[in-house]
């Protein structure tokens, strides 16, 4: 059954492609349609920019690069991308959407557990990652390593779009009946309102270390994003482990991999959302990749859900963390359709039945 509004699933953005919604400089990868999502690929230019900035209705990307780019950086050929350094990459992908289609996008979940703080951005545009209904014209994405500096391509995939009819939301009635029959948070009484679903941090931790979490290194050598399971974690990172503690202590403006408490599980006929910040919670950012696909934790995959990796970054001030302590919440909205191919299962994913876990380039223990 299609419904009238909702998240385009797999077959959909296919179907964008096909009738010039969705163009792009060369074929799309076979892998690059998820089920509820496009990967976005890099151009073959990078311009390093003296600060980040939005267009504005009055102008165009290119013409505020003029001004602001300091040098170009040829991305045929591997290339190395800074950390504390702003980018504005020109994608290979373009949109010519409908009146009634809308989109919006999001790192994706390796990007976000590299630190890589990426935004998308649009002609005339005057906020990043949303794009309206209707826009015809090329796609920019800002890219700045915050803690590892990385190695790129042409083609390199960083961010993902994800396209939507109308209002697909659910409301806080909605959540609660679909939570009820589906489970969404392995929780015994859910915080449920209309911002969503709330989820907590885990920090008793897990095996015989009682590892909570890591916190990432500075000065570390560069990161391939084209190369998995590569690197020795311990080259990276530094364990955080439960000593009996009261809390965790975030340290200002340093990065650290945590996982959510709850199991999460997002039904065939529905996508989820993590809210990147709530001032009401913490002075404190979760989760920069915030799409969660059909089929994420979904029972035939092999469970009852996967437990949510959380990317954290505290702001001005160091903040304690303590077990069970809300983080953020988890937005649900409708499909257009169910996916051809559910996350996890028809395909595959490093992320799937996950715990605490770091980005797939990365040597698991």
């Amino acid at each position: 059954m299609r419904r009238q509004s909702g998240i385009l699933e797999d077959r959909a953005i296919a179907t964008l492609s096909e009738t010039g919604g969705l163009t792009a400089q060369r074929p799309l990868d076979v892998d690059q349609i998820q089920p509820a999502s496009l990967d976005l690929r890099l151009g073959d230019r990078a311009f390093r920019v003296r600060a980040s900035f939005l267009p504005g209705k009055a102008n165009r990307v290119a013409d505020k690069l003029e001004r602001l780019k300091l040098h170009e950086i040829d991305l045929r050929q591997r290339a190395v991308l800074e950390t504390g350094c702003v980018y504005i990459v020109p994608l290979m992908e373009s949109l010519a959407l409908p009146e009634h289609v809308s989109a919006s996008a999001n790192p994706k979940s390796s990007t976000g557990r590299l630190d890589i703080f990426t935004r998308l951005m649009i002609d005339h545009g005057q906020e990043f990652d949303k794009i309206p209904a209707g826009y015809d014209g090329p796609l920019y994405l800002e890219v700045s390593p915050r803690t590892f500096p990385i190695v790129v391509r042409a083609g390199s995939r960083l961010s993902q779009i994800r396209f939507r009819i109308g209002q697909a939301h659910l409301c806080e009635r909605a959540l609660n009946d679909l939570h009820a029959a589906e489970t969404l948070v392995a929780s015994d009484q859910p915080n449920v309102t209309g911002g969503g679903i709330a989820l907590s941090v885990d920090l008793l931790g897990s095996g015989p270390s009682r590892l909570i979490g890591y916190r990432a290194k500075r000065h570390t050598p560069v990161i391939d994003v084209e190369r998995k399971a590569s690197y020795d974690i311990l080259d990276f990172w530094e364990p955080i482990e439960n000593r009996g503690q009261d809390g965790l202590i975030l340290d200002p403006d340093e990065f650290y991999i945590l996982v959510s408490r709850e199991a999460v599980h997002v039904p065939p006929l529905h996508a989820a959302e993590m809210t990147p910040f709530d001032p009401l919670v913490g002075e404190f950012r979760v989760h920069y990749a915030g799409f969660f696909d059909p089929g994420f934790g979904h029972r035939p995959a092999g469970g009852t859900g996967a437990r949510a990796v959380l990317e954290v970054r505290s702001h001005e001030v160091p903040f304690i963390l303590e077990h069970g302590q809300i983080v953020g919440r988890l937005v649900y909205e409708h499909m257009l359709a169910r996916p051809a191919a559910l996350y996890g299962q028809e395909l595959g994913s490093h992320y799937q039945a996950q715990g605490l876990k770091l980005s797939k380039h990365f040597r698991q223990a």
